[in-house]
């Protein structure tokens, strides 16, 4: 079983999902996480799904083993994340440059496109639009790293190095595709991100055989559903890029 199991009781499961796993999917030739975890708890088993990750990204996941366990766990999620919120979720991510503030939050406005791309608006153009979805998220810089580049194969890339930096992400709306859109529409476009990565990034990826997006989700903050008392899950990225930084 790919999925690492981090927690288990008679009410919740939390687990780590590995990069290039899916969370869910509907292809019968291809494994996911949740039917890992069928496979293990036994086919008539219950298992609530509470929240997802991208296919590319790893990271905690909470289950519901029961329907009420389940039913607590998505009415914390849907109360809103935050500090003081009952489910928290928070993401390491890593991209090419410097951000305009140490600090910052970034708000717009997703719609889902035909492609299955998130696309980002003003707040302007989102009053037209019954698609748009307000989106939000807060970053803060932990660590900057100048890294340089090998040669490559064919050519010398006019960048010799690159300024990486490693952004603490907190979201407070669940879209698609969020962290990943909106960093990327603000300049901040995450390595290993072919979807929405801008050249530099691209580029950079390439040379460092960076090959999926630079985003984890490493902290978990939740309250238990039967007990009420807090839980806290932490992991350290596993993917070859955080590996640059001091984690």
């Amino acid at each position: 079983m790919k999925t690492k199991i981090i927690y288990e009781d008679k009410e919740i499961l939390i687990v780590h999902k590995p990069a290039g796993l899916a969370t869910q999917t509907a292809r019968v030739d291809q494994q996911d996480v949740v039917s890992e975890l069928k496979n293990y708890l036994g086919g008539s088993a219950y298992l609530g799904i509470i929240h997802r990750l991208d296919q590319p990204v790893e990271g905690l996941l909470a289950f519901g083993k029961t329907k009420a366990a389940a039913a607590s766990l998505s009415q914390q999620l849907r109360s809103g994340p935050g500090d003081c919120a009952p489910l928290n979720k928070r993401y390491y991510c890593i991209f090419c440059g410097k951000a305009p503030a140490q600090e910052g939050q970034l708000e717009d406005y997703l719609f889902r496109d035909a492609t299955g791309k998130a696309g980002v608006l003003s707040a302007r153009e989102a009053q037209s639009d019954p698609r748009a979805k307000y989106a939000f998220l807060h970053y803060r810089i932990l660590q900057e790293k100048e890294i340089f580049l090998p040669k490559a194969p064919d050519s010398l890339p006019e960048e010799t190095s690159v300024l990486l930096s490693l952004a603490d992400i907190e979201i407070r709306t669940g879209r698609f595709h969020q962290i990943r859109a909106q960093m990327a529409h603000s300049g901040m476009s995450l390595l290993g991100d072919s979807r929405y990565g801008d050249a530099l990034s691209r580029k950079v990826s390439g040379l460092l055989d960076i090959r999926r997006a630079a985003l984890c989700a490493y902290r978990l903050d939740l309250s238990h559903p039967v007990s009420g008392k807090k839980l806290h899950f932490q992991i350290t990225p596993s993917e070859k890029v955080f590996t640059y930084f001091s984690l």
